[in-house]
């Protein structure tokens, strides 16, 4: 994160217990970026992918042209739903995290696609 302070964190719970965070910032240039922290230990499964859905669904990456992520290298389930919520994704490795760069598609969703709500437009 360039700067913490503008950085809002988003979390994913069970029940009481925070399984997932990430900090997200809008950049001077207009891209989003997102850190990914999953919890250690057990993470129910789906609930990565409930955080990648949480990030891209932040007004701030709504609202910007690109997301930069870092994930920790090996989360397949948070890599796997940035390249679906992204378009012309690019995945490299860095150290102990993968650092994924997307477009973000329009908000909204395509038909077809299998978020909640997406592909339904305001009228």
């Amino acid at each position: 994160m360039s700067n913490p302070e503008d950085a809002r964190r988003v979390e994913v719970k069970d029940g009481d217990q925070t399984v997932a965070a990430a900090d997200v910032a809008r950049q001077p240039d207009g891209a989003a970026r997102a850190s990914l922290h999953p919890a250690s230990g057990r993470v129910p499964p789906g609930r990565r992918a409930d955080l990648v859905d949480a990030v891209v669904d932040r007004p701030e990456v709504q609202q910007s042209s690109r997301l930069e992520a870092t994930v920790p290298l090996g989360d397949a389930e948070a890599l796997e739903r940035l390249r679906q919520r992204t378009d012309g994704t690019v995945t490299r490795p860095a150290g102990s995290t993968a650092l994924v760069d997307g477009t973000i598609p329009d908000a909204g969703g395509e038909p077809g696609d299998d978020r909640p709500g997406a592909g339904q437009r305001e009228p």
